[in-house]
């Protein structure tokens, strides 16, 4: 069970990962200690592992940095549940083994601060007493967010790792 933070439509990767500091931060550690600072104050302060992003359309839209896919991983959000996503941000999302759910009737119904759990293999969401169903995801996309990204998905696959 993890937290929910509900944003709307057309959240971009400005404000999920801030463009000032594009350039001048490669750590990742400290790139998820500044994850949604633009967005929302709250949520840098006091995002946990396992929290839940419930969105609107468009979440991940602007630039294709991959640093606001590797905030959020890092800060260990579970998953993004949103009514749709920007087409570059969704994979930067899969190849760092961020889950990316589309559920509508979920981003409707879900509140800021409710308790959700991410049943993958069911293909649920289950919050305040209800579950919302979404498409499984194929194979080879469970394999990246089982195995924590592309990269480490690709080595294990080789045997590599």
């Amino acid at each position: 069970m993890g937290k929910v933070w509900k944003y709307g439509d057309d959240v971009n990767t400005d404000v999920i990962f801030p463009g000032k500091y594009t350039y001048t931060i490669k750590d990742r550690a400290e790139m998820a200690a500044h994850a949604c600072e633009d967005l929302d104050p709250e949520f840098t302060k006091n995002a946990q592992p396992g929290d839940v992003i419930v969105a609107g359309k468009n979440w991940g839209c602007g630039s294709s940095r991959e640093q606001a896919a590797t905030c959020l991983k890092e800060r260990g959000i579970k998953a993004i549940v949103a009514k749709s996503f920007a087409r570059i941000h969704y994979r930067n999302c899969l190849n760092e083994g961020l889950a990316t759910i589309v559920c509508p009737e979920a981003c409707d119904e879900l509140k800021m601060g409710d308790e959700a759990e991410v049943d993958f293999e069911r293909g649920v969401i289950i919050a305040n007493g209800k579950e919302y169903p979404f498409p499984p995801y194929p194979e080879f996309v469970q394999g990246l967010i089982n195995d924590g990204g592309l990269i480490p998905h690709v080595k294990k696959e080789l045997g590599l790792a």
